[in-house]
């Protein structure tokens, strides 16, 4: 018996299956054809349109000693005579050394193949002048025959920049202002200059004079020794796309270093709570409850609940009084004037401030609202007269 559904839920069901539909439509429309470039990088290790995995198998297939280099230039042989690094678009800038390390290889006798704008970064010679990016594939033709164009009269490439100065570049593909394709000398080696990394993508090695084009770069002939037919290796950088020889490295870009956080967090909760109930236990002080520190700490938790400050100087005040007039002889109701006078007289006293002090403590035990800054102030000062002029015992002969 089929089961009925309310009209609402019927709803949202239509809803649903109308939005699915659409992104499904949408998706078709806007994806674009395989053959289009990407916008990433020519790293060995992606099968993408963009990735450069099947140029580095070719090579591989063909007998060359091809290896990925995920250490730094500056580890680079010293010697890199008949040796090729390719560098395809490299978004991690280098450093000052690892510059030197790079021109140092080139100028020792090797070839460096480099692709992209990021080319001043590493020859301060060059003139690439960054491009916005061209989906569309546009053929070059090559501007004179070469070692490098051999069989590679016309290419395809999406390029990302032009070759837009002449300080002694030789231009084999692209206007002479606007060039695609150049190589100079440089030391007892050579650079090649490629505006972008299609040709030896996955994408692009197939297309027509690509693929000879990318064999003629690393592999061609070197000028300086004929008898050599091809490259003595051939380091394919991986260190600038991020690729670092080291097994931290390779984590830091998984969930990895997060789980060890969750495992340190759990690691010292469980430190934590072990060392709670397996450490040595301590019985608390038991305070006696008619120790007079209890008494002092209640009456002056009271105070401060009820906002009486003013109420805990006059307390202080009229014990002083009290204390002052029994020993000089005066009575209660003495003004804090003759107060002054009899200390003088009587007790030898020479020192002023006395009599403010007293109507300072008069005017605070009558305010309504009194800092308790200013009462601690005041009830410490009459303590200090009290001490001062014999009153009561020092605090040395009362813990006696």
């Amino acid at each position: 018996m089929p089961v009925a559904i309310d009209p609402a839920d019927r709803k949202i069901l239509i809803v649903a299956g109308a939005v699915l539909v659409l992104l499904i439509v949408a998706s078709a429309l806007l994806m674009p054809p395989g053959e289009q470039a990407g916008q990433g990088f020519p790293s060995t290790y992606s099968s993408a349109s963009d990735g450069a995995r099947a140029a580095y198998l070719l090579l591989k297939d063909l007998g060359y000693e091809v290896e990925r280099w995920e250490r730094p230039p500056t580890e680079l042989p010293a010697d890199a005579n008949g040796s090729v690094l390719i560098i395809g678009d490299p978004f991690m800038a280098p450093g000052a050394k690892e510059t030197e390390a790079v021109r140092r290889f080139a100028e020792s006798g090797g070839r460096v193949l480099f692709t992209g704008a990021g080319v001043r970064m590493f020859f301060r010679n060059a003139s690439a002048a960054e491009q916005p990016f061209e989906i569309e594939w546009k053929k070059f033709s090559a501007r004179l025959p070469s070692t490098f164009t051999r069989g590679a009269e016309q290419i395809a490439m999406a390029p990302s920049a032009y070759w837009t100065g002449d300080t002694g570049q030789f231009t084999l593909y692209g206007e002479k202002d606007s060039a695609i394709v150049v190589t100079w000398r440089l030391g007892k080696g050579r650079v090649i200059w490629w505006a972008a990394p299609t040709p030896l993508s996955n994408a692009g090695i197939s297309r027509p004079g690509n693929l000879a084009l990318f064999l003629n770069s690393v592999a061609a002939m070197f000028e300086e020794d004929a008898a050599q037919a091809g490259p003595a290796r051939i380091y394919w950088d991986e260190y600038f796309h991020g690729q670092r020889s080291s097994l931290w490295s390779y984590f830091r870009r998984t969930p990895v270093p997060w789980g060890l956080v969750q495992l340190g967090v759990l690691a010292l909760a469980v430190f934590w709570t072990f060392g709670r109930r397996s450490g040595p236990v301590f019985v608390p002080a038991a305070v006696s409850r008619l120790s007079p520190l209890e008494f002092v700490d209640t009456l002056g938790s009271l105070y401060q609940r009820a906002g009486a400050a003013p109420a805990a100087v006059r307390v202080a005040y009229q014990r002083f009084r009290n204390l002052l007039t029994r020993r000089l002889g005066l009575p209660l109701a003495a003004p804090n004037a003759a107060l002054e006078q009899g200390v003088r007289a009587r007790l030898g006293w020479k020192e002023a401030g006395l009599s403010d002090t007293l109507q300072r403590a008069e005017r605070a035990s009558r305010s309504a609202q009194l800092p308790g800054t200013e009462a601690l102030e005041i009830v410490q000062a009459l303590e200090r007269y009290e001490e001062r002029l014999g009153l009561r015992p020092r605090r040395e002969q009362e813990k006696r």
